[in-house]
């Protein structure tokens, strides 16, 4: 089994920081929403240890939206102050950049592959979102309908 450097994990705490601080995001939530950042990096890491890279980006963002989900109910505030930051670390951003240059430098082979691969983990974040964002609303109505 390898060895993690949890060393990335702190490095994508400080950048949700530093994204919630463009979001204008004040006190303790901005803590709250790094933390958030935190995990879902920690939960890629630890998943790339036996599963292919989309499965890690499917868990770690069904990870961020869980906590976001649970934690937007704590303090009372909206899941997205917590999603959104929390989400930054696992965006595709590189994939997106050397998509752009081998488009730029002709390279189609390595255009089309990037590019789909790119596609396929923003996709796999996509849907770790909605897993979780549809099981929890499927949850409340259940819980509405009984009461």
């Amino acid at each position: 089994m390898e060895a993690i450097d949890f060393l990335p994990v702190l490095y994508a705490f400080v950048a949700c920081l530093g994204f919630g601080g463009l979001y204008n995001l004040h006190g303790s939530p901005i803590l709250w929403a790094a933390v958030g950042g935190a995990l879902g990096w920690l939960v890629y890491l630890l998943t790339l240890l036996f599963a292919p890279d989309f499965f890690a980006g499917f868990l770690s963002a069904a990870a961020v939206s869980f906590y976001a989900e649970v934690l937007a109910r704590l303090q009372k505030r909206t899941v997205t102050t917590y999603l959104l930051i929390g989400i930054i670390p696992m965006v595709p951003g590189a994939g997106i950049y050397h998509t752009m240059e081998y488009c730029i430098q002709g390279d189609t082979a390595l255009f089309i592959s990037e590019g789909l691969h790119t596609l396929g983990m923003a996709g796999a974040l996509a849907i770790g979102i909605l897993v979780v964002d549809s099981t929890w609303r499927m949850i409340r109505l259940v819980q509405r309908r009984r009461s």
